[in-house]
């Protein structure tokens, strides 16, 4: 199902000084990504809200002859647009996994494999990229808002590696390339690696060149 038809369907939220407001979450869509070049598939349960908010839980399947696993993962991006939380749980044929990524107040994260927490700065990134998951693209870019106006952020992103859910920063690059009514173009780098990532107006990914697709 296609997020950008979505339609606000909440009841209005009360303030602390009695005050009724319209909510600003919409309804639920379930969102699915096929890859390009490998037979691996990710769905995503999302909830957007007319702000930058985001709450998402999804399965990732991934079947090629050399990376069979399965992840789930749940995250929260907050009302500027960072992400909040992130809990991550993967399994290959002989073992199973699991991480926890929390930002605190202060901007510093707590990194935790089951083992406890260990605290980092991860040189103050607001986004998390979790790979071959293409709905982590879409944070980003909606709280730049690339896919609606032009601009280019070099970022700090908190990485992590499926399947063994290693966790380091890395730097990545978001410039707009073309905005549309429906689909706009943003380039992403890391690296040495570039490609164009087409976007619909919530930003989420329709077309991510060699990676997946939207079905």
């Amino acid at each position: 199902m296609n997020s950008s038809n979505a339609t606000d369907n909440a009841t209005d939220a009360v303030t602390s000084t009695g005050e009724t407001r319209p909510s600003a979450a919409r309804r639920p869509d379930m969102i699915t990504w096929q890859g390009i070049h490998e037979p691996r598939l990710e769905q995503v349960r999302l909830l957007l809200s007319s702000d930058q908010r985001l709450r998402a839980s999804g399965r990732m399947v991934a079947a090629g002859p050399e990376e069979q696993f399965n992840a789930s993962f749940e995250v929260s991006v907050g009302e500027s647009g960072q992400v909040n939380r992130l809990l991550l749980r993967t399994a290959t044929v002989l073992e199973e996994r699991q991480c926890s990524l929390s930002r605190t107040e202060d901007g510093a994260w707590l990194v935790d494999h089951g083992q406890g927490s260990k605290r980092e700065t991860f040189n103050d990134a607001l986004d998390v990229d979790v790979q071959f998951a293409v709905l982590f693209n879409t944070i980003p870019i909606r709280r730049l808002g690339l896919h609606r106006q032009e601009g280019e952020h070099v970022l700090p992103v908190v990485r992590v590696s499926l399947p063994d859910l290693s966790v380091k920063v890395v730097t990545q690059t978001y410039k707009t390339v073309s905005v549309g009514d429906d689909v706009s173009v943003v380039r992403f780098k890391s690296g040495g690696f570039e490609q164009n990532i087409k976007v619909d107006s919530n930003g989420l990914v329709v077309e991510y060149p060699l990676i997946s697709k939207r079905i």
